[in-house]
């Protein structure tokens, strides 16, 4: 299974980080064969939140199929006006199995038309901007993690460690979910 965490500049570290955290320590707590990879929109070295440095395993050129799209969250306000980005972002979404976001990469998805008639949620600072700009949208607030059909968003930060733990409890089991919550020494807000 192929699992492709979406970066772009300003990207929120733990937006990234948390879900790759989890789904790697999984991965090797149960031996499974999911392939967990960061991917950017151009082969260069992402400047996240607060100066972090990032090489992705991939770029929108030569990613392998993608199983699971996470797009992250962060300063997304010109990531949502880039039309490759989105395009990228609408179509890697219809034929992934599943499609999620973390805090603000709920906008991309919206702004990919992933989200419409969908009830979702993002960092609490940011639902009423979502909201406004995506009417269509049922935006739940004070929700860690919403899940609508094949979609999951989460809150923001570590909200996404949340639903990465609900993710692997889908993909795998519940008992694997907690076992990496408790590997983490992470307290799992279900």
């Amino acid at each position: 299974m192929n699992i492709g965490i979406y970066i772009y500049e300003n990207a929120e570290v733990l937006d990234f980080s948390g879900p790759f955290e989890v789904l790697s320590t999984a991965k090797r707590l149960a031996g499974n064969d999911w392939h967990i990879f960061l991917i950017a929109e151009l082969e260069h070295i992402v400047k996240a939140r607060g100066g972090f440095l990032v090489k992705p395993h991939y770029f929108f050129d030569n990613h392998p199929e993608i199983d699971i799209l996470i797009v992250v969250g962060g300063v997304h306000n010109d990531e949502v006006k880039k039309p490759s980005v989105i395009r990228w972002i609408h179509k890697t979404s219809s034929t992934a199995d599943r499609v999620a976001s973390v805090c603000t990469g709920a906008f991309l998805l919206a702004e990919a038309g992933i989200l419409d008639g969908l009830s979702v949620t993002t960092h609490w600072q940011d639902s009423v901007d979502l909201k406004s700009n995506y009417p269509t949208l049922n935006v739940l607030t004070n929700k860690r993690w919403v899940v609508d059909g094949n979609v999951i968003t989460s809150g923001g930060i570590s909200a996404g460690i949340d639903m990465s733990l609900h993710l692997v409890a889908q993909l795998a089991s519940s008992e694997l979910a907690e076992t990496t919550a408790l590997q983490m020494e992470y307290n799992w807000q279900k």
